[in-house]
């Protein structure tokens, strides 16, 4: 893709030429008059977006290409999303292919080892984190949990693209968290597959067709109101959604409290709640004002299966969570495909800031890039930097007291005949997505440059490290990349630890959360 320079250079030069031929009386001036460029100009547009993969979703000609995984709406940067809903048809359950392999076992040492050339912590690998303190909330609640402080929960909130939506890169640091400091659980999940290749690791997920959703990225919500995972689920009576602890390996095998989140409001429904077969409790959702709600059952410590049935009129949910009492480590992957992060701003302000302090997360992480990518220079660089600046600072005021962290874009390729190459588009990005983090105060983790730049996706895939949609990683890149960043997150840790003062602080975010808003 060539960069917007070189379009205004070549723009610039096609007009002189067509000046010097007028003036001299050249034949050629009516071939090379404005309104005949124009035209020019036109089919040229619109052959380049026929050819070009990334430019796929704006083809007009021929058909446009679903993803692998699902024709994701607002693929174009200037599509209009509509007010709506769509019906899940299919039933939702687990996909083992999207499982990674078998499980680390918490500290027994087995952590799978990193290829020798990239087991060393190089600059390339370190986190970018400003004034060195924009992580001090995240890492005095890690201290609170690694000292063993009962009830000492370290809550991460992982918000990104496809990637997330199928537990990659989130799904190794969660394990990679829980090892080191303890398994508290697996934590948020949609409550039915708002796109085919949603998948979560360590949780076994089941729900029956007919839940309809709304999305951020389309069809939209009319109220704006989309929980923390950003779908809305509405239901008639009998649609049932079920979250189990994982059956095997070491992680997410436990729980002892279990939630729903969903929507009160003066004609609503209720939805039944079970534990292991045993019917607990019947939800009345109904109340005189629309607000945001939640039921929590306790249990025993241990295996368990939770399930929800919708009973009377239709009841609207958002997701379930599952965790332990602590200490330990929860991170919540909130992805959704297709989305850039721009796409996040589609919530309601106050219902979005509600949604994240009844979660208190210590860390909020952003993942996003893939999606924009695609959009190119269509969607201005300035405009980028500024929607993404605005939600980041979203997050920061909701959230006063926690740590946030951007994870930069991955390389990208196109295929040109039989020669892969990188798509111009990602520096670009990248830049943005850096100088967002440091102007709001985020940590930032430049995957592009750890990666290797330029060319790392074509060596990526060569390699078994990446997708052949030239894209995503593989389950293997995502497990590199998801190591990558915790151990440049422990080596900052263990620098907040030798520094006496910081390591004996409580955290900044434990009075932010006591003073947020709770949902019942």
């Amino acid at each position: 893709m060539r960069d917007a320079g070189s379009l205004v250079s070549e723009s610039e030069a096609a007009r002189d030429d067509s000046a010097a031929a007028t003036a001299v009386g050249d034949p050629r001036r009516v071939l090379l008059s404005r309104p005949a460029l124009a035209a020019l100009g036109a089919v040229t547009l619109a052959a380049l977006v026929e050819l070009v993969p990334t430019l796929a979703p704006l083809r007009v000609f021929s058909a446009r290409p679903a993803s692998s995984a699902e024709a994701t709406p607002a693929a174009s940067p200037s599509a209009e999303l509509v007010v709506g809903e769509s019906e899940i048809s299919t039933v939702s359950e687990g996909r083992s292919e999207l499982a990674p392999g078998s499980a680390v076992s918490p500290g027994a040492g087995t952590q799978a080892p990193l290829p020798a050339e990239l087991s060393n912590l190089d600059p390339k690998l370190k986190l970018e984190d400003g004034d060195g303190k924009t992580l001090n909330a995240f890492f005095s609640a890690l201290t609170h949990t690694r000292s063993k402080t009962p009830g000492a929960i370290t809550r991460i909130v992982h918000f990104g693209d496809s990637i997330v939506a199928s537990d990659y890169v989130s799904g190794t640091l969660r394990r990679r968290f829980q090892e080191r400091f303890g398994d508290a659980g697996h934590g948020f999940s949609l409550i039915a597959n708002a796109w085919p290749a949603y998948f979560h690791n360590d949780i076994e997920r089941y729900a029956t067709a007919g839940w309809k959703v709304s999305r951020v990225v389309g069809p939209l919500a009319d109220d704006g109101m989309y929980g923390l995972g950003c779908v809305s689920f509405r239901a008639e009576k009998n649609v049932l959604a079920r979250f189990s602890t994982a059956k095997k390996g070491d992680f997410g095998t436990r729980a002892s409290r279990f939630s729903v989140s969903y929507l009160e409001s003066p004609e609503a429904g209720s939805f039944q709640v079970s534990v292991d077969g045993e019917v607990r409790a019947e939800v009345d959702t109904r109340a005189p004002q629309k607000r945001a709600a939640s039921y929590e059952l306790r249990v025993p410590d241990g295996p368990h299966s939770f399930e929800i049935l919708t009973k009377r009129g239709i009841s609207r949910l958002f997701g379930a969570v599952l965790e332990r009492d602590g200490p330990g480590v929860v991170l919540d992957a909130i992805g959704i495909q297709g989305a850039r992060i721009r796409f996040l701003d589609k919530q309601d302000d106050a219902h979005w800031a509600e949604q994240l302090q009844a979660r208190k997360p210590d860390l909020l992480i952003y993942e996003f890039g893939a999606n924009e990518s695609a959009d190119g220079l269509l969607y201005p660089m300035a405009d980028y930097f500024r929607t993404m600046k605005d939600v980041l600072a979203q997050g920061k005021l909701a959230l006063p007291g926690a740590s946030c962290l951007v994870i930069g874009a991955m390389d990208r390729a196109s295929k040109k005949g039989e020669e892969l190459k990188s798509l111009g588009i990602i520096p670009l990005l990248v830049a943005e997505q850096r100088r967002a983090a440091n102007e709001v105060g985020c940590a930032f983790f430049d995957t592009f440059t750890a990666m290797g730049g330029p060319g790392s996706m074509p060596r990526w895939v060569r390699r078994g490290l990446g997708q052949a949609d030239l894209t995503h990683p593989s389950a293997e890149g995502s497990d590199m990349i998801g190591t990558w960043i915790f151990r440049a997150l422990m080596q900052r840790y263990g620098e907040f630890l030798s520094v006496p003062s910081s390591a004996g602080s409580g955290s900044p975010n434990t009075e932010a959360a006591k003073s947020s808003p709770n949902l019942r």
